[in-house]
């Protein structure tokens, strides 16, 4: 057996074939140990903190001095241009493209206004100018709003509510804290300020925890980077009863579990309603935001995925690895959303979406127009002199019904998060909304009424909201005043009292929404 030496003297040309690749391969570990040691250098002295951030500091361009990098992507939720085949983050109105929406939320706020959700960076400001919380002109004239609907909105609210209390802030209506809070959500309402540790700082996830006999801070650090975001992305209700009389105490009503029936059980025996409908007088519950009981209903749940995982992926810069904080859909960050553990392509990952997206939307419209025809044909009914007792059975049918479909509808993202058990709760809801109107027709008959029930025309959002008598726009002109006139005193006070906290240096590349 030939020895390399032998080899080397017999064939000259393979020692130096040898060597060549011996100092390549040096060479190249090297440059690998040399990039390696640069990169944990530029990681260790890259954005150094330079400032303290003081406690419940609200403003999130301060956060941006110690965390640039988080900062300038939180500030690209600014951005509204992607738009997926039925949602996105452009401005849609909603009872526009479903004028069927207008008649099922007849009586409460949502049927003057309601439009597709942007980025968080957006929450104070499209808070402020929705037809649904009124114009408020500081002249203690009647409001729609109560103080509570704020809660979600600001890193302001963990800094008043400590200041004031908890039942103080919830206490009175909307415009009360209006000079208040103008910071957008943020880094405050998810971050520890000395650590960066994720903490829960609104009290209704944590007193929801201790009555199902849980103790929130036993979460780890993967169910926190969902639980921040169950502060807000959850059903929720304003108890006015308990735990204070008249006060509107945010409360998840989780007591029974989280879901849809769950959730149903509890507002029956507590006999609790939001609105009385307008048309059908049946007593009716508005899902808020129910994103979270949803998803955990979902296979990714199931397998321990977070919604930072798929929301907030991470992102790589030089040698440093961080959470990208601009909250957005994975359909438009694919490659560092879904491929991460998905393999195939992202064309066929979005047909993957769109297909269940397609089966759920399919089904939720017929709902939403037996929905209301269930309303009008209740209408007609009253009209016809119907009693409470011959109606009451159809007005529970109604009122499950739509809770279920807006179970369904409101939790933005159930046809990705849990397409199954989004189809079930629909098909439920199509069985609940045939059976009132069964029950409804039963009663027409009784009161001498042959033949079809005749329907107003609501087909487009204009028609409904002027047979559901809105008057808008008188709703838009008062609005307007308001945004031109009590608006900027807000601003303006809440800028006087932010002159008065710590100031910076403020060198970070992107800028507050100010």
């Amino acid at each position: 057996m030939n020895t390399i030496r032998k080899s080397v003297q017999s064939k000259p040309w393979l020692g130096w074939f040898l060597f060549i690749l011996t100092a390549v391969i040096v060479f190249g570990l090297g440059l690998l140990t040399s990039s390696i040691i640069e990169r944990r250098t530029e990681a260790q002295y890259l954005d150094p903190k330079k400032i303290e951030i003081q406690e419940f500091e609200p403003r999130n361009i301060v956060w941006g001095q110690n965390y640039p990098k988080e900062y300038e992507t939180y500030m690209a939720t600014r951005d509204t241009s992607f738009v997926s085949k039925y949602n996105g983050n452009a401005h849609i109105d909603q009872l526009e493209q479903f004028p069927a929406l207008v008649v099922l939320w007849a009586g409460y706020g949502f049927s003057k206004d309601y439009n597709q959700p942007k980025g968080h960076v957006y929450a104070v400001s499209d808070i402020t100018k929705t037809l649904r919380t009124g114009a408020p002109m500081g002249t203690g004239g009647d409001e729609p709003m109560p103080a509570t609907c704020w809660t979600c909105k600001s890193p302001d609210v963990p800094r008043l509510m400590k200041d004031i209390g908890v039942k103080e802030f919830y206490m009175g209506k909307w415009s009360k804290h209006g000079e208040e809070i103008n910071n957008p959500i943020g880094c405050a309402d998810c971050h520890n300020e000395k650590t960066m540790d994720l903490q829960i700082t609104r009290p209704a996830l944590v007193e929801a925890f201790e009555r199902q006999g849980k103790n929130i801070n036993d979460a780890t650090h993967q169910e926190m980077r969902s639980l921040v975001c169950a502060q807000c992305h959850v059903e929720y209700y304003f108890n006015k009863h308990e735990p204070f009389e008249g006060v509107p105490y945010l409360t998840f009503p989780w007591d029974n579990g989280t879901s849809v029936e769950d959730i149903e059980k509890y507002y029956d025996d507590i006999e609790f309603s939001d609105w009385t409908h307008s048309l059908s007088r049946a007593p009716m519950i508005k899902a808020q935001h129910p994103g979270y009981e949803l998803f955990k209903t979902g296979i990714h749940a199931q397998r321990g995925v977070a919604c930072a995982d798929c929301h907030m992926s991470y992102k790589s810069e030089g040698g440093v690895k961080f959470t990208d904080h601009k909250i957005q859909s994975p359909l438009n960050n694919i490659a560092n959303s879904c491929q991460v553990c998905h393999r195939e392509s992202a064309e066929e990952l979005t047909n993957n979406v769109y297909s269940n997206m397609d089966r759920v939307l399919e089904n939720r419209g017929d709902l939403e127009h037996l929905l209301v025809k269930a309303h009008l044909e209740a209408e007609f009914a009253w009209k016809l002199g119907a009693s409470d007792a011959q109606m009451k059975a159809a007005l529970m049918d109604i009122r499950h019904a739509q809770w279920r479909w807006d179970f369904a509808a409101a939790s933005h993202g159930g046809a990705i998060h849990s397409p199954v058990e989004t189809l079930r709760i629909i098909g439920t809801a199509i069985q609940r909304a045939q059976e009132a109107r069964l029950k409804i027709a039963g009663v027409v008959y009784e009161l001498g009424h042959k033949g079809a029930i005749p329907l107003a025309d609501v087909s487009t959002k204009s028609k409904a909201q002027a047979y559901i008598g809105l008057d808008m726009e008188k709703l838009i002109n008062e609005k307007k005043k308001f945004l031109e006139e009590i608006v900027p005193q807000w601003h303006d006070a809440a800028k006087k009292r932010e002159d008065a906290m710590p100031q910076y240096d403020i060198t970070t590349k992107a800028v507050s929404l100010k």
